[in-house]
């Protein structure tokens, strides 16, 4: 997906980072808090390299970002590319509307037509 904004292209795409169960878990766990990765690492059943490498491909991606407090690395939410994804599924969304629409008229006109 390109930037809008035209920032530059993120090494990682949105919707291959988001395509995982836990980086999409990751990004609710620092919606509202900064946090280092040994505090990310206590909420999941793997290593620290391991939750390390999910938010680099978060990082890659835009949806976090990294500050440095004093030795260690906190990551925090920017959800900048998550509204740029969102206005791209409202685009969509009114054809599936449409089409889920069209769906339930034809439900319910078989439903009326098997009474009787």
């Amino acid at each position: 997906m390109s930037r809008l904004n035209g920032a530059a292209e993120p090494a990682q795409d949105v919707f291959q980072a988001i395509a995982d169960p836990t980086r999409r878990s990751l990004l609710q766990l620092l919606v509202d808090q900064e946090l280092p990765v040994n505090a990310i690492s206590g909420h999941y059943p793997m290593s620290r390299t391991a939750v390390s490498k999910h938010l680099r491909i978060l990082a890659d991606a835009g949806l976090v970002k990294e500050r440095k407090v004093g030795r260690e690395t906190r990551y925090r939410l920017d959800a900048e590319p998550l509204r740029e994804l969102k206005r791209w599924l409202a685009y969509y969304e009114r054809f599936w509307e449409n089409k889920l629409g069209a769906l339930k008229r034809l439900v319910e006109e078989d439903e009326e037509g098997g009474k009787g």
